[in-house]
């Protein structure tokens, strides 16, 4: 299982977290996570990690934008972001 770089627990933590009877609170003073990070995993049914991709653009293109945008990328085969910063400018 891959963690993203800032995970403050790991797939064996969160087990425990969401197994153990205690409270959020002694939960939160054993080495780790801060509450909020306890309480967040001792809701879920998972100990995977949710998908930090964005799943709406921050931005929108005019029409002649996103005919630019489609052909660059369909010719040059660049990332996202990089159609993106060649569509806005």
């Amino acid at each position: 299982m891959q963690l993203h770089k800032r995970a403050t627990t790991t797939p064996h933590r969160r087990t425990y977290i969401q197994s153990s009877p205690l409270p959020i609170s002694p939960l939160a003073t054993e080495p780790g996570a801060p509450k909020d990070t306890m309480r967040r995993w001792k809701k879920r049914n998972t100990v995977e990690d949710h998908s930090h991709t964005a799943h709406h653009l921050q931005t929108t293109l005019t029409p002649a934008q996103k005919v630019m945008v489609t052909a660059l990328y369909s010719t040059l085969w660049l990332l996202l972001n990089e159609l993106l910063v060649v569509g806005v400018h």
